[in-house]
């Protein structure tokens, strides 16, 4: 029975509500990391010579640059639900297919872009088919293109080239403008800054806009939220993490092209290992393993904390074999975290 009290309690749309600033900032993912990334610049300005120079802060930010092009992509995959073990040979694959395609086929070498372009998201494309048709877990998915891709790219380099390294195309027609779009380098109030700092900076953009103002960007915290929900509200679910696998691809088309044009040769082993740096700087950055959160801007967060770091124990000539020590803190750290952060921002909803 409702009494006069009950009665005159209008309810109170939800929409109407006003958030806090201090809600506002917990609910965001990458607080965690803007917090680390802070402390770890003021550690290094005190405790390295040399750290706040242009020309260093430059340094650092080329590279993070290399690491944050495909830590963009990669968060959003991840918090699509996903990860994606043959990112950092899918840098190389690129890269190989755009020389020796050019090479042998003694073509512009926009041609070889062109048609690592193409391969390049194919494979991303095949990773998502797969994944989303035999239902097994993007770990056994993904590990499997890994281990096809690191004997493809050193088996296909001995047969073409009969050596484990691409032959140089700096010679060749296209090579000076491919290499102003890939690997230039700009000269910016006196301070030489890399074109990847700029590729960088507008895929964060991108994708920030993508998960914050469109359909699609629903989609993913969707699907990585809780897939079976999202399909029966009729989010496409296939076609979604088909999408995302092959925006990894497109970023691994960029750094493979960056790898080629900076050096005009490529060694085919290279790159193993470097999937594990990628989603190390999606965590940090305020991504989570279970997917449905996290942000792009957390991933460049991520990725400045990883040069920062990288570059601050060489400005401050400390022993080198500590970075992996000090990346793996980093990790637990922002994990940890990351997790606080995430149910903070539940309990004052």
């Amino acid at each position: 029975m409702s009494t006069p009290v009950d009665e005159m309690i209008t309810p109170v749309d939800e929409r109407i509500l006003r958030t806090s600033p201090l809600r506002k900032l917990l609910a965001r993912p990458e607080l965690g990391s803007v917090v680390g990334a802070l402390a770890v610049f003021v550690f290094f300005a005190l405790a390295a010579d040399g750290f706040l120079r242009a020309s260093s802060l430059s340094t650092v930010l080329y590279a993070s640059s290399t690491i944050g092009i495909m830590a963009v992509p990669v968060a959003l995959l991840m918090i699509g639900g996903e990860f994606d073990l043959s990112a950092g040979v899918l840098v190389t694959s690129s890269a190989l297919v755009s020389s020796m395609f050019s090479y042998q086929m003694t073509a512009d070498t926009w041609v070889g872009v062109g048609v690592s372009l193409l391969v390049t998201l194919a494979v991303g494309a095949l990773n998502g088919f797969l994944l989303t048709r035999t239902k097994l877990p993007s770990f056994i998915v993904t590990l499997g293109t890994f281990l096809m891709l690191t004997g493809m790219n050193l088996g296909f380099t001995k047969l073409i080239d009969g050596t484990v390294s691409t032959k140089t195309i700096g010679d060749m027609e296209g090579f000076p403008s491919a290499r102003a779009v890939f690997a230039s380098t700009l000269t910016i109030g006196g301070v030489d800054v890399k074109v990847t700092i700029l590729w960088w900076l507008g895929l964060v953009a991108l994708a920030s806009w993508v998960l914050l103002r469109t359909r699609a960007g629903n989609w993913i915290f969707a699907v990585g939220g809780n897939e079976d929900a999202a399909r029966a509200v009729g989010v496409p679910v296939a076609k979604t993490k088909i999408g995302l696998y092959m925006g990894v691809a497109f970023g691994a088309w960029i750094c493979g092209q960056h790898l080629l044009f900076s050096f005009d040769a490529v060694q085919s082993g290279e790159g193993v290992g470097n999937e594990l740096i990628y989603i190390i700087a999606a965590v940090i950055g305020g991504c989570l393993i279970t997917g449905g959160y996290g942000s792009a801007v957390g991933s460049a967060v991520g990725a400045l904390l990883f040069g920062m770091t990288s570059k601050g124990i060489v400005f401050a000539e400390w022993n080198p074999d500590w970075f992996k020590f000090f990346l793996g803190a980093m990790l637990l750290l922002a994990a940890l975290l990351n997790t606080w952060v995430k149910k903070r921002a539940e309990a004052t909803t």
